[in-house]
């Protein structure tokens, strides 16, 4: 038996993940009739916090928020009121010394001035010196990077965002900056091999390994946490979706969770949505926040041009995989070698590699279906500065480890990989931190197939589809797809990570196919006014 609801709303949004609780709220914002289905009964998706111990508020996917803050988002929708606070993460990263040296770690504080010093107390006056240029060469170009994320991806609004950025060399020598790999990027500045090192980590955050075409901005990005650095959600990343769904009910929205939408489809002036329940839901736009690849199947199955969309689905690049991580309870919070003793290197992200070639390794294996040599390693301590999140006296760590892939080679599974996996990834821990192991009091992980399962992210890629060159601005997901329409498809929006800018908390893409469905809908507004006017 089929439910149908008697009305047509204004909008349904597929999915809750921020970017389509973004789309929501711009929505209703502007007094349009909104509901939420998610298929989880979690909301929220990767950006969500649940109780995974007793007495501990554990993130299930991201847990530090760069580019929402640089967005202007939650100022434009007010989330502050709904309960949303921020802590900065200062300093915002830390690195250890190399195994078995006796030089101090380097602290990268929000403040340059202190992050040059500590710089040259590890590496030497030259490379503390290369940077501070590197902050403020590359401090406007992230800025500017950033400016682009907040508009669709065409030449009109991208050119605009890079506009007044001076360089000797002219408009050919900066495309070509933006274009290099962050490894060329790191060895045109800087001699030293570990902070080369930790910068290239910070870059791989985004998934691809810093010796790709295009990289050279995720790496230039860590100039932009001198203006403001990661920040941390007071309650856990969850806090963020918990004041956007506050932010729709104020408006009068609607948020179903359990009852995961199976198919889209066109029905006479409007879009019908099936859910797993058997309950149809009509309304005159639907936005799909959810993988790309499950929208193309939810639309075929409403009957979409089968042809078409398995075009798209051969050009759309999941990879092989990111990475997997660990949830840990502890009753201490690790102590680095090399620290500066001031808890300094325990409240951003721990950088825990040595060299490039560890990054390097860890990506040629997953390419090739194996396990990283050995593990490369980010390590999040964030009771240290949010001790809400653990019981009192305890702490919370996550250990976020890159590239492990999806598909184990030689009939290998994640079912007899994980426990192992798990332990290889603390003993890396415990080499820079030794003695954290002794306080491990609770451990979840979450393998590549952990996290597709869990929720939804396709192949265990965090960022939806592969970061690289040819997936991002105007060609993300493919060129068709990349201006959050589907052609064909008339009042079918898309957001969320397959869509430009991409993977990250950003919110951006949330707030983009809103837009377009505004000036949409003002469009047809206005071209049917003119049309009763004419006759």
């Amino acid at each position: 038996m089929t439910a149908v609801s008697g009305s047509v709303l204004d909008a349904v949004v597929v999915g809750s993940g921020h970017n389509a609780l973004v789309s929501a709220c711009y929505l209703a914002r502007e007094g349009w009739s909104v509901e939420v289905l998610e298929r989880d009964t979690v909301l929220g998706g990767a950006v969500s916090t649940v109780e995974r111990f007793p007495g501990y508020a554990v993130d299930r996917g991201s847990s530090a928020h760069i580019m929402i803050r640089h967005s202007g988002i939650l100022e434009e929708l007010d989330l502050a009121d709904h309960g949303l606070r921020y802590l900065d993460c200062d300093p915002w990263a830390f690195a250890p010394p190399p195994v078995g040296s006796d030089r101090p770690g380097i602290v990268f504080h929000r403040d340059l001035d202190r992050t040059c010093v500590s710089i040259e107390a590890a590496c030497g006056a030259r490379d503390a010196d290369a940077y501070r240029r590197f902050v403020r060469e590359w401090g406007p170009r992230s800025a500017a990077v950033m400016k682009s994320f907040a508009a669709p991806p065409t030449a009109r609004h991208l050119v605009p965002s890079f506009r007044g950025l001076d360089i000797d060399g002219g408009a050919l020598d900066l495309s070509r900056r933006f274009l290099t790999s962050g490894d060329a990027l790191l060895d045109e500045y800087f001699d030293d091999e570990p902070l080369k090192a930790a910068l290239a980590w910070f870059g791989a955050q985004s998934g691809p390994p810093m010796s790709e075409p295009g990289t050279a901005p995720m790496v230039g990005f860590a100039a932009l946490m001198h203006t403001l650095p990661p920040g941390r959600a007071v309650g856990g990343s969850g806090a963020l979706t918990r004041a956007l769904a506050s932010r729709l009910a104020s408006d009068g929205s609607t948020v179903t969770c359990g009852d995961a939408a199976v198919e889209i489809r066109r029905t006479g002036d409007s879009w019908s949505v099936r859910t797993e329940s058997g309950r149809t839901v009509r309304a005159r736009t639907v936005i799909a926040g959810c993988h790309i690849l499950t929208t193309l199947d939810m639309l075929e199955r409403g009957g979409f041009d089968a042809a078409r969309i398995e075009t798209w689905r051969r050009r759309i690049r999941v990879g092989p995989g990111i990475g997997m991580v660990l949830r840990l309870g502890t009753d201490s919070l690790p102590r680095y070698r090399g620290a500066p003793g001031d808890g300094g290197d325990t409240i951003g992200l721990q950088l825990l590699v040595d060299d490039r070639a560890h990054l390097r390794l860890a990506h040629g294996s997953a390419l090739a279906g194996e396990l990283p040599p050995t593990p490369a390693v980010l390590a999040m301590s964030f009771s240290a500065l949010d001790p809400s999140i653990a019981p009192p006296g305890e702490h919370q760590i996550t250990l976020w480890s890159q590239w492990h892939p999806y598909r184990l080679r030689g009939g290998r599974n994640w079912r007899s990989e994980a426990a192992a996996e798990t332990d290889r990834i603390i003993a890396e821990m415990e080499n820079r931190a030794p003695g954290f192991t002794t306080g491990i009091r609770h451990v979840h992980t979450q393998t590549p197939e952990d996290i597709e399962q869990e929720m939804g992210l396709i192949g265990g890629n965090v960022m939806h589809v592969e970061m690289t060159l040819d997936q991002m601005f105007f060609w993300r997901p493919v060129p068709e797809l990349s201006g959050y329409r589907v052609p064909g498809a008339s009042g079918l929006y898309l957001t969320g990570a397959s869509t430009h800018p991409g993977g990250g908390v950003s919110g951006s893409s949330g707030r983009s196919a809103a837009r377009v469905a505004l000036g949409d809908a003002r469009g047809g507004l206005l071209r049917r006014t003119l049309g009763r006017f004419s006759r």
